[in-house]
C-alpha cells in the first residue's frame, strides 16, 4: 500500500516525538506509572497547550484543530512509541468524537482542548465477554430525567477521569451516557494493569442523570465510536511494535556470543525479518481501517476487525520474539522492551480479542 503524509503529518510526527522523548522518556514514564496518581498533569498540559493534541477532534470554533482521522493515526502511532499512559485515546479521540457528535457537550469540547477534561469509557459489562452493545446496564426515564443502573469491567482511565462516557440501555435502545464520577451512586473499585496504567470496575447504583445525559443514541452511533477507538489502539499498537523491533534490533547488534555479534547468526537475522513482517502487515491493516473509518458501515466493521486480528497476532508474535531475543534481561523491568510487552498484551484484547474480531468479520462476511 504506499501510503504518503502531507507537510503538515510529517512536522506534526516529529514535533510529537520531539516533544516526548523530552518529557516522556522511559525512566520518566515508569516514575509516573508507579505514582500514586498514575499519569502526569504537567505532560497533559504540555499536550494540550504545547502541541494543541488534546483538540484534534474538537471543533475549530471551540478551541480545537478538526483533524481528519489520519492525523490522529499518526499522533496515536508516535503515542505508543513513547507508552504514554495518560488517557489520550479516551479523552481527545472518543470523547471529543463523541461529544463533537452530539447536540450538546461545547463545555466539555472546550475542556478537553484545554487540558481540563479526562475521559473513561465505560462499556464492557461482566460476563458479556466482548459484547459491544449493552446488556444488563440500564437507564430508566423519570420525571427529573434518567436513572442509571449497571455494572462496567475494566473500565481504563476511570480512576483518573473528570467524566465517565457509559453505553446503557435506554428504552430499549443502546446509548452512550455522560456521567460525573463523583456522583452519588457511582462506585469504583479501581487497580492498576499490567501496562502501567490505572482501571476500574464501576458500578451504577440509582445514579440521577439530567435529560441531557444521553451523548449519543442507536447502535450504529456506538459500533461507529467503538470502531473508531479500535482502529486509534492499532495506530498506537504500531508504535509500540516499532520500538519493540528496533530495541532487538539494538540489542542483538550489542550481544556478543562466540566472539561476534548474535545479530550476525543467521537465524536471529531470520528471527528479526519475520519480526519486521509483521509490523509491515500490520501497518497496511490499520491504514486500511483507517481510511474506512468514514465508509459504509458493513465495510468500516470489517476493516477494523481484520485490523485487529492481524494487531493482535503481530503484537504476539513481535512481543514474544523481543523478549526471547533479549534472553534473561527481557524479564526484567530495567529494560524497556518488558512494558512494551505488557502494553502490546493489552492491546490485544482492548477492544475485542482476535478471536471475536474473526467471528465479526465472519458473520459481516457472510452477509454480504
Amino acid at each position: 500500500m504506499d501510503f504518503t503524509f502531507t507537510d503538515d503529518q510529517r512536522q506534526l510526527r516529529d514535533a510529537v516525538q520531539g516533544y516526548l522523548q523530552r518529557n516522556n522518556g522511559f525512566s520518566a514514564r515508569t516514575k509516573v506509572a508507579r505514582s500514586e496518581s498514575g499519569w502526569s498533569e504537567s505532560l497533559w498540559r504540555g499536550l494540550a497547550e504545547e502541541l494543541g493534541l488534546l483538540g484534534l477532534f474538537v471543533p475549530g470554533d471551540l478551541g480545537g484543530a478538526s483533524a481528519d482521522s489520519v492525523t490522529a493515526m499518526v499522533v496515536m502511532e508516535e503515542l505508543g512509541a513513547s507508552l504514554l499512559v495518560e488517557p489520550f485515546l479516551e479523552t481527545a479521540i472518543v470523547g471529543a468524537a463523541a461529544l463533537a457528535a452530539s447536540e450538546g457537550g461545547e463545555a466539555e469540547l472546550r475542556a478537553i482542548a484545554q487540558g481540563d477534561a479526562r475521559f473513561a469509557l465505560a462499556w464492557a459489562e461482566p460476563e458479556a465477554r466482548f459484547d459491544r452493545l449493552p446488556r444488563a446496564t440500564v437507564a430508566r426515564r423519570d420525571a427529573d430525567g434518567w436513572r442509571l443502573d449497571g455494572t462496567k469491567s475494566v473500565v481504563t482511565a476511570a480512576p483518573v477521569a473528570t467524566h465517565l462516557l457509559v453505553t446503557a440501555l435506554a428504552d430499549a435502545e443502546p446509548a452512550l451516557f455522560l456521567v460525573e464520577p463523583g456522583a452519588a451512586g457511582v462506585a469504583l473499585q479501581g487497580f492498576p494493569t499490567i501496562d502501567g496504567r490505572r482501571a476500574a470496575d464501576v458500578t451504577f447504583t440509582q445514579v440521577r442523570l439530567p435529560i441531557s445525559a444521553p451523548v449519543v443514541r442507536g447502535a450504529e452511533a456506538i459500533e461507529r465510536l467503538l470502531d473508531l477507538a479500535t482502529a486509534m489502539l492499532g495506530a498506537e499498537a504500531l508504535g509500540v511494535l516499532r520500538r519493540m523491533l528496533d530495541d532487538t534490533i539494538a540489542f542483538t547488534r550489542d550481544r556478543r556470543q562466540f566472539g561476534q555479534p548474535i545479530a550476525s547468526f543467521q537465524v536471529i537475522q531470520h528471527r528479526l525479518v519475520d519480526m519486521y513482517m509483521r509490523l509491515e502487515l500490520a501497518t497496511s491493516a490499520v491504514y486500511r481501517a483507517v481510511l474506512s473509518l468514514d465508509a459504509a458501515p458493513a465495510e468500516r466493521m470489517r476493516a477494523v476487525s481484520a485490523m485487529q486480528v492481524t494487531v493482535a497476532e503481530a503484537c504476539r508474535f513481535v512481543g514474544q520474539n523481543a523478549i526471547q531475543l533479549h534472553g534473561g534481561m527481557g524479564m526484567t523491568d530495567e529494560v524497556a522492551v518488558t512494558h512494551y510487552f505488557r502494553r502490546a498484551t493489552v492491546i490485544e484484547s482492548e477492544f475485542g480479542s482476535a478471536d471475536y474480531h474473526r467471528r465479526r468479520f465472519a458473520a459481516l462476511s457472510r452477509a454480504v
